[in-house]
């Protein structure tokens, strides 16, 4: 059991921002009104997940913009982009320029793999170069390297009336401390501790060594640090789904469950052929909760989460649940808002 004397130090969500085809401006606006709405709660961080040709947010980055805009002190993030959909060059310039414009707030989380559905939607992506894509680590290195201020060209100076650089421009300085890795296998935590990143562990970790969720999720948290330079400080942040009810109505409660007890099959056996083990959503009351995140092993060795709010819900639904964590869960996990 976490000892008083160690708080939960950083609380953050995680959202997906979804909208109706007919009126995406609505969908989006609402994202940008929940993160407004985390940083009045004092929450020390807002997360947004990526989707490619669905209908949640495409560019989190453009969202992350627009946020940075409308606040002054919350953490922006993202988890995660796949770059198998970037540029590690341009996605390098954007991340920058955004960081800027936040202030040293950004804080973007990568993860690798080919993109979903790359036979179908690979001829629109990269037309002429397909098959010779690298969709590995190598990768995210190079994403790293452009963000930490490494060359990317070998020509600098004066051409004419211009003056060139030879590393990504804006180049902000402590943006590469903040770059995450979003991984769910023992391979990943290694790779990203060696490489001086954060950890992103999510609710969804491969089977390999155990069929425990928490038992895995540790290993993975103690395998990266164990690889980092930081070592046991290195920053991991934990992403379980979470949903609080100490001020929602009959209907919410009832939703809430429901939602719950239709994933919950998922989570009993390692899934399809990656053997993928999926964590219990967390629902009731912020007692109930903290009881049991105090009696995860993975929760027990960190000190922050992004915690997910539910895909499909309402904004009415995550108002609830965001000021339930806020002043009820947080508080009781030891954890102070931050002003």
């Amino acid at each position: 059991m976490p000892l008083p004397s160690h708080p939960l130090l950083k609380l953050g969500f995680l959202t997906i921002g979804l909208f109706d085809e007919d009126d995406p401006g609505r969908g989006h606006e609402s994202t940008l009104g929940i993160i407004e709405l985390g940083e009045r709660l004092g929450f020390d961080s807002a997360w947004l997940r990526h989707r490619h040709l669905q209908y949640g947010i495409s560019s989190p980055v453009a969202v992350l913009a627009a946020a940075s805009q409308r606040t002054r002190r919350i953490e922006l993030g993202t988890a995660v982009i796949p770059v198998g959909w970037e540029n590690p060059l341009r996605l390098a310039e954007d991340l920058a320029t955004v960081d800027v414009l936040a202030k040293g707030r950004l804080n973007p989380g990568v993860s690798v793999g080919p993109p979903q559905h790359y036979e179908q939607v690979k001829h629109a992506l990269y037309p002429d170069t397909a098959e010779a894509e690298d969709f590995g680590y190598a990768r995210v290195e190079r994403l790293l390297d452009f963000v930490r201020g490494k060359p990317a060209s070998d020509f600098s100076g004066m051409e004419g009336f211009e003056v060139y650089s030879d590393r990504v421009q804006p180049h902000s300085p402590g943006l590469g401390r903040r770059m995450w890795y979003g991984g769910g296998s023992l391979r990943s935590a290694h790779w990203a501790g060696e490489h001086g990143m954060n950890f992103l562990t999510s609710s969804v970790v491969k089977a390999e060594e155990s069929e425990d969720f928490a038992e895995i999720q540790l290993s993975h948290v103690r395998a990266f640090r164990a690889r980092h330079p930081d070592g046991d400080r290195a920053r991991v942040s934990q992403g379980l789904v979470v949903i609080p009810t100490d001020s929602a109505s009959p209907a919410q409660c009832a939703k809430y469950e429901a939602y719950a007890r239709g994933r919950l099959p998922r989570t009993a056996a390692p899934q399809g052929p990656a053997r993928l083990m999926f964590a219990p959503d967390l629902v009731g009351s912020s007692d109930r909760i903290t009881e049991q995140l105090y009696a995860h092993a993975a929760f027990r060795e960190i000190d922050e989460v992004a915690f997910a709010l539910p895909f499909t819900f309402d904004h009415e639904d995550y108002v609830q649940i965001l000021t339930d964590i806020a002043t009820k869960l947080g508080p009781a996990l030891g954890w102070r808002p931050a002003v």
